[in-house]
């Protein structure tokens, strides 16, 4: 299968599956007599493995870990969940980052007057300031 059409079974840009090839993710694709790339199923399979991976977040330094482990039938699964919860520890942390920002957006966004004077207390905190000074 070329990779126009490897890109639409599995839902990965081609601009993508060459990153992912030059990266390591999968394996060099065969090639045709007209070197151009032939992926097999287990390509495919290789290729949706990697977009649900990175659609959880997993870095691609994560992904090769996984994508190892996935092809290791005597892997303990102890390993691939250890990666999950660290993964998920990381997930939780960034969540609650954010949620502090959107607060405090929020905030700076009640405390503004929004009209036509020039004081600011967004532009304050973001110089520095508290909410109230300028």
């Amino acid at each position: 299968m070329n990779i126009g059409k490897a890109a639409e079974a599995t839902g990965v840009s081609a601009k993508m599956i060459r990153y992912y090839e030059a990266q390591g993710l999968i394996r060099p694709a065969d090639r045709t007599e007209g070197n151009y790339r032939d992926f097999s199923e287990r390509d495919l399979n290789d290729l949706r493995f990697i977009r649900r991976a990175r659609g959880l977040g997993f870095s691609i330094e994560e992904i090769s870990r996984l994508l190892s482990l996935w092809r290791d039938e005597a892997r303990p699964s102890r390993e691939v969940k250890a990666m999950a919860q660290k993964h998920l520890e990381d997930l939780d942390a960034r969540i609650r980052e954010m949620r502090e920002m959107a607060d405090t957006l929020r905030y700076l966004a009640q405390c503004c007057a929004g009209d036509e004077r020039p004081d600011c207390p967004i532009l304050s905190d973001l110089a520095g300031g508290s909410a109230g000074q300028q």
